[in-house]
């Protein structure tokens, strides 16, 4: 059976705790002689580069392709253009404004659809941050891990991470931009501990890691002011970060508004692991890349895709 990664949550708790284990490792080889397409209806440099070096270190052949070059219902209809490339590549991958996208790709395609990216989904970032978390906090069933901000496709995924694996994710987001109530149930069935308050210092209090990103997402610019009001008060400055847990850790997905949405002394302090983070990229799109192939290789993986 073909699997694809749309979201966290389409994902068991063995499965998530798989793609951990395999990330300590590098796993080599898999693609070699395989494409996978890279398609960017939405630009980004981590992304990009990221997955690109992924599919490299595992010998297969990345193809960058520009959203405007596939035209998505524009050229071509979503399936149209998914069929088509499914006949080049052995994976697609597709970094997209509209989260139906992804599910139109997954409905017709014979190979793997991953994620990069929608607006209701970020895997593979959720998959970087809990490789992080876990590397430089331990555990997350024993962690607290605290969101300040706008409860995006960001926040979202990596609630669902947190709650899999037995975790508490502590919201602190302003009202309108939070979960509503059938979120907050949906993320509590996963697993784990769910809280949100309004208020960032009561939402931060005491937690292990804390993780913001970006009030304005691309597409957003015309509520670029309101949004800047409303979220004033959500900035991580040091004050803030001094409620969480002794050593709590920083981090952000980037790119980084600094000194708007966390200050300067805070994301370039030793207890920011930004950088690594933007590492770890790498290592989750490699594991999910290398489960994908070999189930369809019908090869090893009990768990996974």
């Amino acid at each position: 059976m073909t699997r694809h990664l749309v979201d966290i949550a389409s994902l068991s708790v063995a499965e998530l705790r798989h793609i951990l284990d395999l990330s300590v490792a590098a796993p080599k080889s898999a693609l070699s002689g395989k494409g996978v397409a890279l398609i960017f209806e939405k630009p980004s440099n981590r992304t990009r580069h990221s997955m690109e070096m992924a599919v490299v270190q595992l010998g297969g052949h990345p193809v960058y392709t520009r959203g405007e070059e596939v035209g998505f219902d524009v050229r071509e209809s979503v399936e149209d253009v998914t069929r088509i490339m499914a006949g080049y590549h052995a994976v697609l991958a597709a970094r997209v404004f509209r989260h139906s996208f992804i599910e139109r790709m997954v409905a017709v395609s014979d190979v793997p659809i991953i994620n990069m990216l929608s607006d209701a989904s970020h895997p593979l970032q959720a998959l970087a941050d809990i490789i992080t978390m876990e590397e430089h906090v331990g555990p997350i069933a024993q962690s607290t891990v605290a969101y300040i901000g706008d409860y995006n496709n960001v926040a979202r995924s990596l609630a669902e991470a947190v709650c899999l694996l037995g975790g508490t994710i502590s919201l602190g987001c302003p009202s309108a931009y939070d979960a509503d109530d059938d979120e907050l149930a949906r993320l509590a069935s996963l697993g784990g501990s769910v809280r949100q308050s309004a208020s960032p210092q009561e939402a931060i209090t005491g937690a292990h890691v804390v993780h913001t990103d970006t009030w304005i997402s691309m597409g957003q610019e015309e509520e670029s002011v309101m949004r800047r009001k409303i979220f004033s008060k959500y900035c991580v400055d040091a004050s803030l970060m001094s409620l969480a847990a002794p050593n709590a850790k920083f981090m952000h997905c980037l790119p980084v508004r600094r000194n708007v949405v966390v200050d300067d002394a805070v994301i370039d302090s030793e207890n920011s692991i930004v950088i690594q983070q933007a590492g770890n990229r790498v290592w989750a799109a490699q594991v999910v890349l290398k489960e994908m192939i070999l189930t369809l290789m019908r090869q090893e993986s009990p768990y996974l895709f």
